[in-house]
């Protein structure tokens, strides 16, 4: 038995985990893959009576082909990992999430997006097909012409269609290893929208950081940062860039510490000491794409209790106003955080249950307290008036009639699903809690506790 938690530490499951360097065997009692759990809440945890097959040690790289920039890699090589090893070749995977610790197998269940959405879409753009090991004991080749049902079903499925054991990822070919990044500094939401906007018509990489705890004319406050990456003659004469040496966080923050007074204050720190209002040059690739990996364990930050991210995407039909919306009932809850991301998203992807869509992505980390399940379901109220919908790979606390009502795809993917796992063998706390397999409950997460779970106490 092994404790198993996603990256917000909430909630914890004790239940098998086979870890194997051989996957398509490992995986044949599993009814979980699970690679370096990054998912935030409970997608890559096993529903009760379950047993998790661990992908992390299946991590060989297979085969290259630089004419085309095809990888064929196993599910568990790490995004880290393949960075280093291609980067200084003139290669990366074209998306490259927030964080690089996560496996291929994990960027597939969760058809992960980037800065560069607006363009290159998710990873399911860039995937040219997978091997899967199926419930009944079947392993195959999935692909646009290969069982493109599973293929689509598969994107963003969140491990719910089988075990993907191998996977086919078309790498970008970089001029450089380097980053060329552009911040600036804007003082209200009305003017970051625009901002963003106008960095996604000219800029390959656009992302920000905006102040969810300011209210009135400050609102939406925030850093606007603009990228892509450097050319040949941009580059500095330093030797070429190498992995950052990592810090670590080495005991739980206390409760007390996450209030909304020392939150406004890392929040004001952060916004003040961006001088001069625009910045320009160039900038390791870690520190542009996953700056939060520089910290170990930053997730004890928020203490024992735990967190969720709440990530959202509300569609740019109504223009700005939707967000505005949006962050006006945010700012208005009171629920204190650190990091709100804003992103532009372009066009939806293949995937089934893919997050992305055109419109404004944000999201926000929120400690787990008494009502943060309550926030959420406030949040998600306002998504689903707005056309929007949520990321599975973060979502912990929203209940199976949310998901439904901001999921008009999901009878799509349930038809595809149950046709490959009939008796919905493949179960994570999840898929239960949101209806995703043939028997799952869509009790919330105030209604059941999965057999096993120990919950951090207030």
């Amino acid at each position: 038995m092994a404790r198993l938690e996603g990256w917000g530490r909430h909630p914890v499951v004790a239940a098998p985990e086979h870890l194997s360097e051989n996957l398509e065997r490992a995986s044949r009692d599993a009814t979980l893959a699970r690679g370096l759990g990054r998912s935030y809440g409970d997608a890559s945890l096993p529903a009760p009576g379950g047993v998790a097959v661990g992908s992390r040690l299946a991590d060989r790289i297979l085969s290259f082909d630089s004419a085309t920039g095809d990888l064929h890699a196993e599910s568990g090589l790490s995004l880290h990992d393949l960075t280093w090893i291609f980067l200084p070749q003139g290669w990366c995977s074209p998306i490259m999430p927030g964080t690089a610790y996560i496996t291929l197998g994990g960027m597939v269940a969760a058809d992960v997006h980037a800065k560069n959405h607006h363009l290159d879409g998710t990873v399911g753009r860039h995937l040219q097909r997978f091997k899967i090991r199926l419930v009944d004991g079947r392993t195959l080749w999935a692909s646009r012409d290969e069982h493109p049902d599973l293929f689509r079903a598969t994107l963003g499925g969140m491990g719910l269609t089988g075990h993907v054991l191998e996977v086919v990822l078309r790498l970008q070919r970089v001029p450089s290893p380097w980053i060329y990044a552009e911040t600036e500094r804007i003082p209200d939401l009305d003017r970051f929208l625009r901002g963003l906007k106008d960095a996604a018509a000219g800029w390959p990489l656009t992302m920000g950081w905006i102040d969810c705890l300011k209210r009135g004319r400050s609102m939406g406050r925030g850093i606007l940062y603009r990228g892509r990456w450097a050319r040949p003659e941009d580059q500095p004469p330093s030797t070429p860039p190498e992995p950052k040496k990592r810090v670590t966080v080495p005991i739980d923050a206390p409760s007390f510490l996450l209030n909304k007074l020392s939150m406004s204050l890392f929040n004001f720190g952060v916004y003040n000491s961006h001088i001069p209002k625009q910045k320009q040059g160039i900038q390791h690739p870690e520190d542009f794409f996953h700056p939060l990996d520089k910290v170990t364990a930053w997730n004890r930050c928020y203490g024992r209790r735990g967190f969720t991210q709440y990530q959202c995407v509300i569609p740019d039909d109504d223009g700005p106003q939707g967000a505005r919306r949006f962050l006006e009932l945010l700012t208005g809850s009171g629920a204190a955080s650190f990091l709100c991301v804003i992103k532009d998203c372009g066009p939806e992807g293949e995937g089934l249950l893919s997050f992305p869509r055109p419109g404004t992505s944000i999201a926000v980390d929120l400690p787990v307290r008494s009502n943060t399940a309550e926030i959420v379901a406030r949040l998600n109220d306002c998504v689903i008036a707005e056309g929007g919908r949520i990321y599975l790979a973060k979502d912990t606390f929203t209940s199976a009639e949310h998901y439904r009502a901001m999921e008009p795809r999901l009878d799509s993917f349930l038809e595809i699903q149950r046709l490959y796992d009939p008796k919905g063998r493949l179960a994570s706390v999840q898929s239960e809690r949101l209806g995703l397999t043939a028997f799952g409950t869509g009790a919330g997460p105030r209604d059941r506790v999965p057999l096993g779970t120990t919950q951090h106490s207030e």
